[in-house]
């Protein structure tokens, strides 16, 4: 068998099917990743999530992490590119009064489902200059990623510290 090589766009259920050690580490390294522990999460969102995707929503710098974890396994440092940039600052786009969807995914996620399809359906049938928001207890990452390569904008906040609100504009 080849050896992974762990890196930005490894998906987590990669990482732990070829190092199953690294589960522990990972929920070590950032409380955040607790939610790994979770067998439906685990086989839901550990498909779809890359480690670059995992640092966003740890709140640690993407070489960090790779680092850590190969050090675990003995792998060479990283010392390639940064993570993927979102924005976070207000966009010229935004106003409240053009908020006309949105999904609270929290429940949804505290159940194990994936509000994945239904928020991606959601933002293809959004109008020009609409907007969608999104209220998740983490960065929904793979999310975000997805729906840029679609052509969607997207404005990322925080509050309270905890759930993150991510707004959606077709341009």
């Amino acid at each position: 068998m080849t050896e992974l090589i762990i890196a930005p766009k490894t998906k987590i259920a990669e990482l732990l099917e070829a190092y199953p050690q690294l589960g522990q580490v990972l929920i070590g390294y950032v409380p955040a990743f607790e939610k790994l522990r979770n067998p439906v999460l685990r086989r839901t969102v550990a498909r779809v999530t890359t480690l670059q995707q995992a640092a966003v929503i740890g709140g640690v710098k993407v070489e960090d992490l790779i680092n850590h974890l190969r050090k675990e396994v003995r792998q060479d440092r990283f010392s390639g590119e940064a993570a993927a940039a979102y924005t976070t600052e207000q966009p010229g786009w935004f106003s409240t009064t053009r908020i006309t969807a949105g999904l609270d995914a929290r429940g949804m996620l505290a159940e194990g489902e994936q509000p994945v399809n239904q928020v991606i359906a959601d933002l293809q049938a959004l109008d020009q200059g609409d907007i969608y928001r999104l209220v998740a207890p983490f960065m929904p990452a793979p999310l975000v990623d997805k729906a840029s390569s679609l052509g969607i904008s997207h404005w990322v906040t925080q509050e309270d510290g905890q759930e993150f609100v991510i707004h959606f504009c077709r341009e």
